[in-house]
């Protein structure tokens, strides 16, 4: 099994991505943490070989602009032997098994053609587990395999399902502020859509909206629907302080995680998403 990683780890390896000769120092200022714990988590990081700190030279510098991709079908009964073959050769960079019409792909670079050649006549041709090849040229490196950086994590999803526009305008910039990717829906049945096609990490629910309790009876739904059950629900009204009061079923069981009453506090509003999102989170890792 591969090693579990948090975010510093994944910190300290897009800090190193972008440049690999970087101190323990100046990762640790950058990110906030004692120089001691970079250095253990790097140690850490580079035994398990989730990360290796390699020199990656530019191939013309080094005399070797021929870049090509080798494609080739082998016999797959015999394959050990031709990928050891082949991966002992010094100007093979990677080799990789694939599925589809090829079984290898080699990456393999050269001085000019003439060892082009010479490697595909006295290297490739002479195997007899290769049924055919196909080899191309690499014109330009449009992105690099060094390019990639390890991508952030999308932010959480808030669904709102209110039919009040100013109350989703108001909530929508709160929660950007902070990160929170927001989607918005009008209605009960128009949010059940949304959770089914974009699985929300949090749902705000409003309980009045088309009809009186038309949130509290979404809440039902979600809770019976296996898919969508987990999705913690903040149901939010203004009903408490209206006419409608006594409409609410307070003498039994609501089906949401947390209840506030508008008008809603920013701070509390984030607050109260933040800890169901750990709530959820602790959940999964049990």
């Amino acid at each position: 099994m591969p090693p579990r990683l948090d975010d510093l780890d994944l910190d300290i390896i897009r800090a190193l991505q972008q440049d690999g000769r970087r101190s323990n120092v100046d990762i640790a200022r950058d990110l906030g943490v004692a120089e001691s714990t970079v250095r253990k988590r790097l140690d850490h990081l580079l035994q398990d070989r989730v990360i290796n700190v390699v020199a990656v030279p530019r191939l013309d510098a080094v005399g070797l602009p021929v870049h090509t991709m080798i494609f080739l079908q082998i016999e797959l009964s015999s394959a050990d032997a031709t990928v050891n073959r082949l991966a002992s050769l010094p100007n093979v960079r990677s080799m990789t098994y694939t599925t589809g019409e090829y079984d290898l792909i080699i990456d393999a670079v050269f001085a000019d053609n003439e060892a082009l050649l010479r490697f595909l006549a006295t290297q490739v041709a002479p195997l007899d587990s290769v049924v055919k090849t196909t080899t191309v040229h690499v014109l330009q490196d449009v992105k690099a395999h060094y390019h990639w950086r390890v991508p952030h994590p999308e932010p959480p999803a808030v669904l709102l399902v209110d039919d009040d526009p100013d109350f989703i305008e108001a909530t929508r910039i709160v929660l950007e502020r902070k990160g929170y990717g927001v989607l918005s829906a009008p209605d009960g049945e128009s949010g059940l859509q949304a959770m089914r096609r974009y699985h929300p990490d949090v749902v705000i629910l409003d309980v009045m909206m088309e009809s009186l309790l038309e949130g509290l009876n979404a809440s039902w739904t979600i809770r019976a629907d296996r898919d969508l059950q987990d999705t913690p629900v903040l149901m939010v009204s203004s009903i408490a302080s209206s006419e409608y009061a006594e409409s609410f079923p307070t003498d039994e069981y609501v089906p949401v995680d947390s209840f506030l009453c508008k008008p809603i506090a920013p701070d509390k509003l984030l607050q109260e998403i933040e800890r169901l999102l750990q709530r959820k989170k602790q959940r999964r890792a049990k």
